[in-house]
């Protein structure tokens, strides 16, 4: 067969120089599936970018030599990778490239950056005085950590793998809150000049750590704030919020506000995690009462 003849018709196919408007939409097209490639590497982009925050972070406080600036680098670099953190997600969604590849590689980063780094951190700050006990302590932390973002990468997908769309609710601490408030005590500690690293505060800290890597991997739920309503009960608790925040920031030091907040958050889902079970239980006395008044 003749080279370039169309093998229907034996005719040579139409040069695309004849149809601009077809070169046209070639055009757009291409264009249109590079700008989608840019999308989807954006907020991946941004994951890593948290994933380099961690991975610093562990650089910078997990020599011998570190000290309480430190550590205090350590926490500021945690603290970006938070912000990080936050905004991969939203990227994601805003972009509308939300992916089953995405929900891995951030789980990835979130254990690095959320588990493993601020485990360090704390022990070379603490935790190191309680040789056995604080190493154990601070490898909890990091397991809890690698449970309970597995256990959110099972829950967060179907069958076929794809993200499904965020509740209302998040089973476990999450991580990035847990990491947090240990993260929010080493910049406070740097506020009041080291007072916070003193010894006696040493088992304190142990078990705040503990019971941080034990709420990851608990049945308590704690709010997402992916539905985030404006009615009353909202407007009061940003009014208790920003209140609250003032108080600490004049009474303490502004670096204390982050920390407030973040225990304020757990206590809401300790909270409301009460009040779900003192209704369930009151269910079941009124389903025991109405069994025994019928029998």
């Amino acid at each position: 067969m003749t080279e370039g003849l169309d093998s229907a018709t034996g005719l040579e196919p139409p040069s695309e120089e004849l149809f601009p408007a077809r070169r046209r939409g070639r055009a757009r097209r291409l264009r249109r599936l590079d700008l989608r490639k840019t999308l989807f590497v954006l907020p991946n982009a941004i994951t890593l970018a948290s994933v380099f925050c961690g991975f610093n972070a562990i650089r910078v406080a997990g020599t011998p030599e570190a000290d309480a600036s430190d550590f205090y680098r350590a926490a500021v670099l945690l603290i970006f990778a938070m912000l990080f953190d936050l905004m991969d997600g939203r990227v994601a969604r805003l972009t509308k490239t939300q992916s089953a590849f995405g929900l891995q590689l951030d789980s990835l980063a979130d254990v690095i950056s959320f588990g493993l780094a601020p485990a360090i951190l704390v022990y070379q700050w603490v935790l190191y005085r309680l040789p056995m006990a604080g190493l154990l302590t601070a490898f909890l932390f990091v397991a809890c950590a690698c449970i309970r973002l597995a256990r959110f990468n099972v829950l967060s997908s179907t069958d076929t793998g794809a993200p499904v769309k965020p509740g209302k609710y998040i089973i476990g601490l999450p991580t990035p809150p847990a990491a947090g408030i240990l993260i929010s005590l080493v910049v406070a500690n740097h506020a009041v000049g080291g007072a916070l690293g003193d010894e006696r505060y040493t088992i304190g800290i142990l078990v705040m750590t503990v019971v941080l890597s034990l709420l990851m991997v608990s049945n308590v739920r704690f709010r997402s704030f992916k539905d985030l309503r404006l009615n009353t009960g909202t407007l009061l608790l940003v009014l208790f919020v920003i209140t609250s925040s003032a108080f600490v920031w004049q009474r303490f030091k502004p670096q204390f506000v982050l920390v407030w907040l973040l225990c304020f958050y757990v206590l809401i889902g300790l909270l409301e995690g009460l009040r779900s079970i003192a209704a369930r239980l009151a269910r079941m006395g009124s389903r025991e009462s109405t069994s025994a008044d019928s029998g």
